[in-house]
């Protein structure tokens, strides 16, 4: 996978190649992404549900949300 960041805000792509446009977003695994979105929102962890929205960190997401975020999201990642 590869991730896009600007400042808080990013996209995450299950691809092994840059992802620089809409064709090259285009061109992730699509079907990867929603098996991830599906087992992130199971363990309730809330999405944008397209593959080409951001997600957003903020000062409402304290240590506790980001640790529970990063623990669902290896047990995902261990599952696909």
């Amino acid at each position: 996978m590869t991730i896009n960041r600007v400042g808080s805000m990013g996209s995450l792509f299950f691809t092994s190649k840059p992802v620089m446009d809409f064709a090259s977003a285009k061109a992730s695994d699509e079907n990867l992404f929603k098996h991830y979105f599906k087992g992130m929102l199971e363990k309730g962890i809330y999405l944008a549900p397209s593959a080409y929205e951001a997600s957003f960190v903020s000062l409402a997401h304290d240590e506790t949300v980001i640790d529970k975020t990063i623990g669902a999201a290896e047990q995902v990642f261990k599952s696909l």
